[in-house]
């Protein structure tokens, strides 16, 4: 393998478009190109095409199709969910302090605005302590907001324990599975979740679409945030992004197939990336290793500042946070909240491996990165 080819291990930004979901879309960009709000002919064919994709993404999740909103992506569902609830009586939310910043920075902009936001803490291996959770719930609380799959350590939460508790105190359950959909199992139903955030480009799928679940009971309470032709039963306004809408849809459908086949071979890679990295002196994974996405090793190199790292290692992709605020001298603060120092925070890095990884990438990855770390 040449220096020239990019070995990519950071598919927990953004993963390679799968050439399937790319065969669906061309067409709606050349051929099939009305509106999917018109009336004529051509329309009511592009709109039975969304309809089918509402189907596919609502299947992937445990849901129906007419619990679907389409969206830009997680981001715009994370704000249209938690934003959309302002109007309500009740001005408390609680969230994790290891969330995406697209949760907290939503959540900061609420406590502009009037709202009381309680950040829960973490262990050490980044689990959410259920017990202070239901402490920390009160009658004034609207919703509560905690993440499946973390995006930088790939902790799993118990989502279907967490949302019981919630509901035993009559709040609402937001979750974001931006990393979780397309990897793992989900239904909103059997895990009681009223609202839920994901996009497409985090499992092959194209960038610039995703969507927001809306159970019965948040979609009465939901007030839109995108004003215009009432698109999407008024909720979110807009002509439709017809050929990402159809590209998520089939990624969806590929995923529900394949899921479990790409878990096995990704997990087995992984596992032998990181057993290799742990040989390193001092090297340790960050958060727990037994609840924990298939795909993801957020590993600890000591004395290492992983922005040399990330340089060095040229050709190979990898990040040293989230897709946000990857090469930054601000240490992760999900790692923070984990109770790392700064010099720790800021020598981990993560790899996150996709179902285009190979076993010749990760020989060659492991051979690199043990030698530079041994040399930075």
């Amino acid at each position: 393998m040449s220096l020239q080819q990019t070995i990519y291990l950071d598919n927990n930004a953004t993963t390679q478009l799968d050439e399937r979901v790319l065969d669906a879309m061309l067409p709606y960009f050349i051929h099939s190109y009305a509106n999917a709000s018109s009336g004529h002919l051509a329309g009511l064919t592009v709109n039975e095409a969304v309809e089918n994709a509402a189907w596919q993404t609502a299947n992937q999740i445990g849901a129906t199709p007419e619990e679907i909103i389409f969206t830009s992506g997680a981001t715009e569902s994370i704000n249209l969910a938690i934003k959309g609830l302002a109007n309500q009586s009740k001005k408390h939310i609680i969230t994790v302090r290891t969330e995406h910043k697209a949760v907290l920075d939503t959540c900061q902009f609420m406590e502009s605005i009037g709202f009381e936001v309680t950040y829960l803490h973490v262990d050490s291996d980044g689990v959410l302590d259920l017990q202070l959770l239901n402490d920390s719930i009160t009658d004034h609380t609207l919703m509560v907001i905690v993440m499946m799959v973390n995006n930088e350590i790939g902790v799993i939460q118990d989502i279907d324990r967490i949302s019981a508790i919630v509901h035993s105190k009559k709040a609402l359950f937001m979750c974001d599975a931006t990393q979780a959909v397309g990897k793992m199992t989900i239904d909103v139903q059997k895990s009681g979740i009223d609202l839920l955030a994901l996009s497409a480009h985090k499992f092959y799928g194209p960038k610039g679409v995703g969507a927001l679940y809306l159970s019965a009971k948040a979609k009465l309470k939901l007030t839109p945030q995108i004003h215009g032709g009432g698109q999407q039963r008024k909720l979110r306004s807009g002509t439709l992004n017809v050929s990402g809408i159809i590209g998520l849809g089939k990624a969806c459908e590929i995923a529900q197939a394949e899921m479990k086949t790409d878990q096995e071979r990704i997990q087995k890679l992984r596992d032998r990336l990181e057993k290799s990295l742990l040989e390193i002196e001092g090297s340790f994974v960050n958060g727990n290793t037994k609840n924990r996405i298939y795909n993801t090793s957020n590993i600890c190199f000591p004395g290492v500042n992983s922005e040399s790292l990330i340089l060095a290692l040229q050709n190979i992709s990898v990040s040293n946070g989230s897709s946000c605020s990857a090469v930054t001298s601000e240490p992760s603060h999900v790692l923070k909240a984990l109770g790392l120092s700064d010099e720790n925070a800021l020598s981990s890095i993560r790899f996150s491996l996709g179902k285009f990884t190979t076993e010749e990438e990760i020989l060659v990855t492991i051979e690199r990165v043990c030698a530079l770390v041994r040399e930075l």
